[in-house]
């Protein structure tokens, strides 16, 4: 170990790092606003770069016409809440504006070029298949039982993860892919050279940060969310609805997992269950900000970025239990901080 070598461990550290921020960010804002632990996080993160992968080799992705199956299931399950509501079938326009967008997307997606496309232009493609599965899968899977215990929640959320990593080998096959970088250009920053690609990853991370803490901190439905995660019993009497919030963060977190996804197909081979272990990497950091404080569990997730990059130099076969040991000191330190108070039970 030298200080050239050092510095190119940080260098990748920093960079994923900063992609479990991410994770460990939206993570955390599912849980404050729905109590789902979102284990499918990871999904988006490995189905973004496999998209991106197929749409820069030309190839229309079938991860559309997933998205299209949700959209019948959607539909079919607001019209069929609407009739036992109101005792009448009424289909709204949004709803018909929901059911066709897969099918005109898939429609877009053969008539293009994809492979002569720019890459911002595919970038964008890939977050219009995906992002909209996060408020899909909330309506399918997690809105009907939201007032559930979270120990269903979570067993529903890992029923979700081991579906979705069934249609990934599905969808993509047990190939791995990696795509084209951002940008080749390198500068030099003393003994090492920094990649463009890794400033990428940071400088887009940190945008979107700056962006979610904007939209909380100074937009009315960033407020919403906020006293939805913070009394979500107060939030409901002060009218903000729970259905909204909920779809909300799980937009959020399919945006944020498949720009995840997009940011690090170029610097590691990605297969359809890839995404198990970013994620998890992610909820190590949000653990270490106890699952309530933003800057915490961001730091926390760089610091897992660092502890995997040298560990991968000392004990390269070790490097995954190195990190998710972190888990065992920082649960028995809240353990001890926290106080213990016994749940009344529901009456």
């Amino acid at each position: 170990m030298n200080a050239q070598i050092a510095l190119i461990l940080g260098q990748d550290g920093i960079t994923n790092g900063a992609v479990y921020a991410l994770l460990a960010l939206s993570i955390l804002l599912v849980f404050t606003v729905t109590r789902v632990l979102f284990i499918p996080q990871g999904e988006f993160v490995a189905f973004g770069a496999l998209t991106m992968a197929a749409l820069q080799a030309g190839t229309p992705t079938r991860m559309v016409w997933l998205l299209a199956g949700f959209a019948v299931a959607e539909f079919l399950a607001d019209a069929i809440a609407a009739r036992r509501r109101t005792g009448n079938l009424h289909i709204g326009p949004w709803m018909i504006i929901k059911l066709m967008y897969p099918f005109a997307l898939a429609a877009l997606l053969y008539a293009l070029p994809l492979a002569s496309l720019p890459m911002v232009l595919r970038a964008l493609l890939a977050l219009a298949i995906l992002v909209p599965m996060g408020p899909q899968l909330y309506r399918l899977f997690f809105q009907p039982i939201a007032s559930a215990s979270t120990l269903v929640l979570l067993i529903v959320s890992i029923a979700v993860h081991l579906a979705l990593v069934g249609l990934g080998l599905l969808i993509f096959g047990p190939e791995g892919a990696r795509t084209d970088p951002f940008s080749d250009v390198s500068f030099p920053l003393g003994p090492i050279n920094i990649n463009s690609q890794a400033i990428w990853v940071v400088l887009v991370s940190l945008i979107l940060i700056v962006v979610l803490y904007t939209f909380f901190e100074r937009t009315m439905y960033g407020k919403a969310l906020r006293a939805a995660a913070f009394n979500r019993l107060g939030a409901r009497l002060m009218g903000i609805s729970p259905t909204l919030a909920g779809k909300a963060t799980f937009f959020l977190a399919a945006l944020i997992g498949t720009v995840s996804g997009i940011l690090i197909a170029p610097i590691t081979t990605i297969y359809f269950d890839s995404g198990f272990l970013i994620s998890l990497k992610g909820f190590v950091g949000s653990i270490i900000g106890g699952l309530v404080s933003y800057p915490i569990a961001a730091a926390g997730a760089v610091l897992v970025g660092l502890i995997e990059a040298f560990s991968a130099f000392w004990a390269s076969a070790y490097k995954d239990i190195i990190v998710f040991t972190l888990i065992i000191p920082v649960l028995v330190w809240r353990s001890l901080k926290s106080h213990h108070v016994e749940e009344e039970d529901d009456e």
